[in-house]
């Protein structure tokens, strides 16, 4: 399936885009992998697409700006930038590999109140 389109220490916020990627990887039911396509600018981004059930993330805008500017050198600074930001994502959040990433690292609106420790 195909669809267009600061961090807390323990959660994300979401928005409707978000909304929208959890309803089709519902629909979906594990049939067909989801991909988030649109909207990816940082390592936060593929993190809340892979917490909400995507099996990956398109890369369009950011790879193009790159390679206008500094070529394939410029394409590998943005590649490296997203990983090393997705990293940090992971580690702030407790996951110390893609496969520990899940729903309960990001919140919503419509989510049950949580109470969080206090710091």
């Amino acid at each position: 399936m195909y669809l267009m389109k600061k961090i807390p220490k323990y959660t994300l916020p979401l928005d409707f885009y978000d909304f929208l990627i959890l309803q089709v990887v519902k629909a979906a039911q594990g049939k067909v992998p989801v991909f988030l396509d649109g909207g990816v600018r940082r390592g936060t981004d593929v993190f809340k697409a892979l917490a909400l059930g995507a099996s990956g993330v398109f890369i369009g805008r950011p790879v193009v700006f790159a390679l206008a500017v500094d070529g394939e050198a410029g394409v590998r600074k943005v590649l490296q930038m997203l990983h090393d930001e997705l990293e940090l994502t992971m580690a702030l959040s407790g996951c110390r590999s893609l496969k520990e990433i899940t729903r309960n690292h990001v919140v919503a609106d419509w989510d049950h109140p949580r109470v969080l420790p206090r710091l």
